[in-house]
């Protein structure tokens, strides 16, 4: 399966902005049909927590703008949005669309960042969300959820073998995003898409260090602090070996889901 994972400074609560970056990267590369195109958290907003300048409006625009892209591209497109607010408060969501502008997953973040009292604007999430494309099974999260080995853990014991992590992981916590990228792919030997921005907001800046990490821990591809797509091929023949000769999986009897 072919992976694009977009990596850009996301402009300040600037959707319009943003989506011209998104399709200037990606008029610049080669797509093939049935690709699974991936942009960060938050894609086009950046990380505030003022929701009532993240917020989907009732237009979604910023699905509606997901969902051409996967009808152009003839592709899977998975990224953050903001959704409307309810009771003063929106979530952190990471949206799925197939190539026929259909939403296919919808997963709202289960850990709130609370160094920046994430809490207080967006609705944590209680439901790990799979879906299956291309003869692999997926589970999409969003950036702090990287630090819970445990959410990670419940989904490959059902069979999940890519993860997609998306995110505005800050340049000083760069180590951290590598360190954990990786061995949440040991652990699980599973495929880790780690989707990160660039740049810098109002507050920190950021490394970028888009990267996929494969079922043994490799880095199978790798971005530095650049506006960037990141464009790869996984297979899944080898990691089901690996999970055969090796088997974590069936070894995890205390695992209860």
């Amino acid at each position: 399966m072919k992976i694009i994972a977009v990596q850009y400074d996301i402009l300040w609560q600037n959707p319009v902005g943003n989506r011209n970056k998104i399709e200037e990267i990606l008029n610049d590369i080669n797509i093939p049909a049935d690709s699974l195109i991936v942009l960060p958290e938050m894609h086009d907003v950046g990380f505030c927590m003022d929701v009532h300048k993240t917020a989907q409006t009732n237009e979604k625009l910023s699905e509606v703008f997901l969902k051409e892209l996967a009808q152009r591209y003839q592709s899977f497109v998975l990224a953050g949005v903001v959704s409307e607010v309810i009771d003063h408060r929106a979530a952190n969501e990471c949206v799925g669309f197939d190539k026929g502008g259909n939403e296919i997953v919808r997963y709202r973040k289960m850990h709130p960042f609370s160094l920046s009292n994430e809490k207080d604007s967006y609705i944590a999430g209680d439901t790990r969300k799979t879906f299956e494309y291309n003869d692999f099974k997926i589970a999409s999260l969003i950036c702090y959820d990287l630090r819970f080995p445990e959410v990670f853990r419940y989904s490959m014991k059902e069979g999940v073998q890519v993860f997609t992590v998306i995110a505005n992981w800050p340049a000083k916590r760069r180590d951290h995003w590598l360190t954990l990228l990786k061995a949440r792919a040991i652990e699980n030997q599973a495929y880790v898409i780690g989707v990160n921005r660039c740049g810098s907001d109002p507050q920190l800046s950021y490394s970028g260090d888009t990267a996929i990490f494969g079922p043994t821990g490799e880095c199978v591809a790798k971005l530095a602090n650049e506006e960037k797509a990141l464009v790869c091929d996984i297979e899944n023949e080898n990691q089901f070996k690996l999970r055969d000769a090796f088997p974590v999986l069936k070894d995890a009897v205390h695992l209860k889901i």
